[in-house]
């Protein structure tokens, strides 16, 4: 399954932001979304990169995916339990 086959519940764009912000801003989109929910995040703080999966592993969230063009970080994260 490629990444525009998934059907995302919400998108999250938080280029404009610097660390700590995406990572902050991020938490709290996947607090208001179900179980199962697809969080698209977008992201050009160079530390998101880092951030954003190194907190995912310590959750109950999974990340699906992540790329990188042009500058943005993208990540698919599913909202666990």
């Amino acid at each position: 399954m490629s990444n525009s086959d998934l059907h995302i519940s919400s998108e999250l764009d938080v280029c404009e932001l610097q660390c700590p912000m995406p990572l902050l801003k991020t938490k709290m989109a996947l607090k208001n979304l179900n179980p199962g929910d697809i969080l698209k995040v977008m992201a050009k703080d160079a530390g998101s990169s880092r951030d954003i999966p190194r907190y995912l592993e310590m959750s109950p969230h999974e990340l699906l995916d992540t790329c990188e063009s042009e500058g943005v970080f993208y990540f698919w994260i599913v909202r666990g339990n």
